[in-house]
């Protein structure tokens, strides 16, 4: 881990932070008595020496899961934020950090192209996919229950059903759990070969009359694949029902929408007419956790979020974001990090921002044609990566010879500092007549660091390294 002048950046900042309250009398607490000076050393080297127990997340040589450390400025900002300790349920926990985020979220929702929406931060994707879903449920119980069965011979007319939320078998398994949770009924939809939601398999669910909202993946966790979004909003104007767009982690990609191939180039362009947006800062937008964002294109869903609590703030007549939050108490440093972050490195397509995620994508790009090119592997062969994460199995005989292989050689990149992630994955994305329902285990790699593109020869040499043992073992 390289030396760098936060440190010394962030007391300047501090400095001049406590100049805007050199007006109040002085006090020292207890908690921060010279006499705990020494206990104090010592527990955070201490602390030091536990957080060693880590993979190197923040080092190229990562590049497994969707990790990827935060910017120098926002991990000054947070801190700095954190002498005071702002809370953005309400312009009293946080008058400043509040109007920091309501700034930073404009300029996420701003990327999409949207002017008037209603929107906040959240303590992840989790928790702003939950958002997403909970309105769709309340809309539905607020326009009544959908009838069915009329004319249909299957049911009664008047039979009143719930409407339920669909998404592809690819989608982030969150959004089963948490419509579980909002006690909303979830179905699962097939998808292809390159993972993308089957626009068949859509209309056939869509058929039965009952769906009230389709979760559209724009960027999938297992290989970042992306739904056909504008062909699943022309389903929308046949059908009827809500667009929520999952975009947790490929959100940051509308930025270069033009640099991708022409299906997730039309995703993206797209992307603004959907109903609902989630994105997380903590992904591709070099941010700490947990910062996550929900999106809403009508400002109007609002009214589901008034509460009568008899301890709210009432300083301020201004709508502040506790209102329009399922969660309370929320770090208001995780805003004033993102609003750091965004000044110095503005949401734009020519931006330095944007070419740090064009600069992982070619490095994505590049690892596929040599695994395409190399014969100890296969790739998916509907196609490469959409976006920047690899996946590719190792050639064998049968699937649990390849699934064994694909192991041995996850721990044996490990020992070269190379850390892979391991995947299971549709056996017949790799052409096999096999069933869909056959997995096998694949190795991953999420190149989401700009790094990854000129440290991709190292990655190369450390894998074929690690085949070569498997081969002489």
């Amino acid at each position: 881990m390289t030396k760098d002048r936060v440190p010394e950046l962030l007391d300047r900042a501090a400095e001049a932070l406590e100049r805007e309250f050199a007006g109040l009398p002085e006090f020292k607490t207890v908690r921060e008595s010279d006499s705990n000076a020494g206990a104090l050393a010592q527990v955070l080297e201490e602390a030091a020496g536990r957080l060693g127990d880590n993979y190197p997340y923040f080092h190229p040589l990562y590049a497994g899961q969707m990790l990827k450390p935060p910017h120098p400025v926002a991990r000054a900002a947070y801190a700095l934020a954190m002498t005071i300790n702002p809370n953005n349920h309400a312009r009293d926990g946080g008058r400043a950090s509040s109007e920091m985020e309501i700034e930073a979220v404009a300029e996420i929702a701003g990327m999409f192209g949207w002017k008037e929406y209603l929107g906040h931060l959240t303590s992840g994707g989790t928790m702003a996919n939950l958002e997403a879903l909970w309105v769709a449920g309340e809309l539905q119980r607020s326009q009544g229950s959908e009838i069915r069965g009329q004319g249909s011979g299957t049911e009664g007319p008047g039979t009143r059903v719930q409407r339920r939320i669909v998404g592809s078998e690819q989608a982030h398994y969150t959004h089963h759990r948490i419509s579980h949770v909002l006690k909303l009924d979830y179905g699962s939809v097939a998808a292809d070969a390159r993972g993308r939601m089957r626009l068949d398999a859509l209309e056939d669910e869509l058929r039965r009359g009952d769906v009230g909202t389709v979760v559209v993946t724009l960027g999938t966790t297992a290989i970042g694949a992306v739904d056909p979004l504008p062909e699943i909003l022309e389903l929308r104007d046949k059908y009827g029902f809500r667009v929520h767009v999952d975009s947790a982690y490929g959100g940051y990609f509308k930025l270069i929408e033009d640099r991708l191939e022409e299906p997730a180039r039309r995703a993206y362009q797209a992307i603004g007419q959907a109903d609902s947006i989630v994105i997380d800062p903590h992904k591709h937008g070099l941010q700490p956790y947990g910062c996550g964002c929900v999106l809403f294109r009508d400002p109007g869903v609002g009214r589901f979020y008034k509460h009568d609590s008899p301890y709210t703030y009432f300083t301020s007549k201004e709508l502040h974001l506790g209102e329009i939050s399922l969660e309370c108490s929320r770090a208001g440093a995780a805003a004033v990090a993102l609003w750091a972050t965004q000044r110095l490195l503005p949401l734009r397509a020519d931006g330095e921002f944007a070419e740090g995620l064009a600069m992982g994508r070619r490095a994505a790009r590049e690892l596929d044609r040599r695994l395409r090119a190399d014969g100890r592997f296969e790739a998916p062969a509907a196609g490469g990566p959409e976006l920047d994460i690899v996946v590719w199995k190792v050639r064998a005989e049968t699937k649990e010879r390849s699934s064994a292989l694909a192991q041995s050689i996850f721990s044996a990149c490990a020992q070269r500092n190379l850390h892979l992630a391991l995947v299971q994955l549709p056996l017949f994305w790799f052409g096999s007549a096999s069933g869909s329902g056959e997995l096998v285990t694949c190795l991953r790699s999420v190149l989401m660091k700009p790094e990854h593109e000129t440290w991709l020869e190292r990655i190369w040499d450390a894998l074929c390294d690690a085949c070569s043992e498997m081969e002489n073992g």
